[in-house]
């Protein structure tokens, strides 16, 4: 049976190379390419990260626009046949052509530039970046920093020279003028407004004593203005204080003179009037002065007399019939006399009105006539004044002729100085930019490329060199001692996703066993496992300790597959689950709740009715959770355990981490030997080396390493040792 064994792993076993001569076969790209593939999700992560970003910066970054401009530099002078030799050296000299673009790029152009209403498009232009070409969603703080630069000199000036191209072509005398903005329209107007500025300084310096008159007379008529302003003030101060204003017209006081005898008049018949009436009344005494005008005037007498009429009528229509006794002829005699008191009180009314608007009358004429002598001693007076605020008034007549004047020859001057052209000639303006400058897709494309290629594979590579996790069979020999018997691959089907990626989901027990039946590799890496426990023991029954250093590492799922492959070839197996505080073996695999293996070290039970069947092997479950399993596993019974248990051809002890207590040390010692399983790619190699050596530490033996769920296609082999010394294999015969 033995030698069967051997056969198989012999068989399937790949020769193994020296890792030298695996790297010259490789080639020196060899080994960074394979950890770069090993770290591939990594590398495709920054790699897409990257790229992304340069994909976004091309979509995200605005725009942005060139408009270029030229000037030709030290040309002739049109119409100088015979110039000097100090012009004719100057023209191409490379010396003259850089100073003239220090000139264009000189803080003092850039002025005289905003001076010709750049400002406004600068601010559009900061509007537009700060908002990144959406209006309406710019912060106060950065609109406010936009607004800077309309109102602080020095900072518009930094801020357009860092926008601001200008180069010379060649060897030419053409200077280039470019400008850069994520507006095209804005672009053109910086641009054509330096050119133009520079073209403006060029011709200044030809006219300089025609600008030195024209600034002398804006001098001149500037003081003039303010001469005819102050003379301007002081005339209508003048008028002011006289009463000298002008209505709509005649003067002030012509006009308020008319209006005196205007309202003196109205006042003086309004008097006539209401004497007339008043003495009507008056001179017709009680009995006549109810037909008197201003009487009959009114309408309540007129109502009154009225009622005074009927109240009559029929007192003389009941007197005929009725006495003069009589209650009706009485009370009409009392209306009758009540109407004609009414009436005579309404004639005392009007009367009095007449009065009192006779005295307001007379009153309103007193102060008319008044004001109308005042008005005629103002008008008297403002003649005066006048008369001498017509020599201020020719004197400020004088003035503005020579205002006049001076602002003709001032403007005859700025002609003469416009129409000069000195030095520099204009090749072009600059034209409205139709394709943005920058960013362009390709070489920002290809650099975002070449870029993420290098930064991901840095960043695989540099993660390749600072994992610790378990990754080869050469880690785990070099820091335990310990040879690797097997490489058990991962069950889960990879897929796309898990062709790329770590991460896989792990399955349950039971369906791990399940497929591991049916996955002829995972069946082969456990008959070289297999192989290697048994050489290693010589044939005779053995008991191995299964272990981990942290959970989830593969160590249950070991010890079940093992215990399949071995009963398979006709050996008697017994599975022992030692994890007394967490035990899973009764869930996972239905065997149903028993008092298990804490009932044998309590005594409560014997080892035989612990046993459970699981089809080719026993097992033996932990039973109840404990949480005193250090205190059994160390009784005198687990030693008789143990003994009953070699019984068996193999016996395999699943115990819990070693992390995590210390269980396993202290069963260690009572066993033939320990198999340490490392979980590839997550089991970090200092816990599986320090796992090693407590077990050592404690007298155990532990014959080698079981790497578990290794990726298929991240190991040339999953045949990882050679086999052992030769005596093995004749003690195994």
């Amino acid at each position: 049976m033995s030698s069967s064994l051997l056969t198989v792993d012999l068989a399937d076993r790949s020769p193994v190379r020296p890792a030298s001569q695996e790297k010259e076969r490789g080639g020196p790209l060899a080994a960074p390419l394979a950890r770069i593939w090993r770290r591939r999700a990594l590398f495709a992560a920054v790699f897409a990260t990257i790229f992304g970003l340069a994909v976004t910066a091309l979509v995200m970054i605005p725009p942005q626009y060139v408009a270029s401009g030229s000037v030709i530099v030290a040309e002739a002078e049109p119409g100088a046949n015979n110039a000097s030799m100090a012009w004719i050296q100057k023209i191409g000299d490379p010396a003259d052509i850089e100073s003239q673009i220090l000139v264009i790029r000189s803080p003092r152009l850039l002025r005289i530039a905003i001076e010709g209403g750049l400002a406004a498009s600068v601010l559009a232009e900061c509007r537009y970046a700060a908002s990144g070409g959406r209006p309406g969603t710019i912060s106060e703080k950065k609109d406010a920093a936009c607004l800077k630069l309309t109102t602080d000199n020095n900072a518009l000036v930094e801020y357009l020279q860092k926008r601001y191209a200008v180069t010379s072509s060649g060897r030419s005398r053409i200077i280039t003028i470019g400008y850069k903005s994520p507006l095209p329209e804005t672009a053109q107007t910086m641009a054509n407004g330096l050119i133009n500025a520079f073209l403006e300084d060029q011709r200044e310096a030809q006219a300089s004593s025609r600008k030195a008159a024209a600034d002398w007379l804006h001098t001149e008529i500037g003081q003039l203005d303010e001469s005819i302003r102050a003379d301007e003030t002081r005339i209508q101060t003048f008028r002011r204080r006289k009463g000298l204003l002008k209505g709509a017209s005649a003067p002030i006081s012509a006009e308020r003179l008319t209006n005196i005898s205007h309202q003196l008049a109205s006042a003086e018949a309004a008097k006539a009037d209401a004497a007339a009436r008043l003495g009507e009344i008056e001179s017709r005494g009680p009995s006549g002065a109810e037909s008197a005008p201003a009487v009959l005037a009114s309408p309540t007498i007129v109502s009154l007399k009225q009622q005074l009429s009927g109240v009559s009528a029929q007192l003389a229509n009941q007197s005929t019939l009725l006495g003069a006794n009589h209650p009706a002829i009485r009370a009409l005699t009392t209306e009758r006399a009540s109407l004609r008191a009414r009436i005579e009180q309404e004639i005392g009314n009007v009367a009095q009105g007449l009065r009192k608007t006779f005295e307001a009358s007379s009153t309103l004429a007193r102060s008319l006539r008044a004001q109308l002598d005042a008005a005629k001693t103002e008008a008297a007076a403002a003649m005066d004044d006048e008369a001498s605020i017509e020599g201020m008034v020719r004197n400020a007549e004088i003035k503005r002729t020579r205002y006049a004047d001076l602002v003709k020859r001032t403007g005859e001057l700025e002609t003469e100085r416009r129409i000069l052209t000195g030095s520099t000639r204009l090749v072009s303006l600059a034209e409205l930019p139709q394709e943005p400058f920058s960013p362009k897709a390709v070489p920002l494309l290809a650099g975002g490329l070449v870029l993420a290629g290098v930064l991901a594979a840095a960043a695989a590579l540099l993660r390749d060199v600072t994992d610790r996790r378990v990754r080869t069979s050469a880690q785990l020999m070099a820091g335990t001692g310990a040879p690797v018997f097997a490489q058990l691959p991962c069950l889960e089907a990879p897929g796309l996703v898990g062709r790329l990626s770590d991460r896989h989901r792990e399955l349950d027990l039971p369906d791990a066993l399940e497929r591991a039946r049916v996955d002829p590799t995972m069946q082969n890496v456990l008959r070289n496992l297999h192989a290697h426990l048994v050489l290693a023991g010589g044939g005779a029954s053995r008991v191995i300790l299964v272990t981990s250093s942290k959970p989830r590492e593969g160590k249950s799922f070991t010890a079940f597959a093992m215990a399949g492959v071995s009963a398979a070839n006709g050996r008697r197996v017994l599975l022992i689950e030692c994890d007394l505080r967490r035990p899973n073996f009764e869930s996972s695999l239905g065997l149903g709740r028993g008092p298990g293996l804490g009932g044998v070290l309590r005594g409560e039970i014997s080892p035989a009715e612990a046993v459970v069947s699981a089809g080719r092997f026993d097992v033996i479950p932990a039973g109840t959770p404990t949480p005193d399993s250090t205190e059994l596993l160390m009784s005198s019974r687990m030693v008789d355990f143990l003994a009953w248990s070699r019984r068996y051809d193999l016996v395999l002890l699943d115990t819990p981490p070693t992390s995590l207590l210390m269980d396993a040390s202290l069963l260690a010692r009572h066993v033939d030997g320990v198999l340490c399983c490392a979980r590839y790619g997550q089991s970090q190699l200092s816990d599986t080396i320090e796992t090693v050596a407590n077990l050592r530490r404690a007298g155990g033996a532990v014959l080698g390493i079981a790497m578990t769920m290794v990726r298929p296609g991240r190991q040339t082999t999953y045949d990882a040792m050679a086999l052992p010394e030769p005596r093995y294999a004749e003690a195994a015969r």
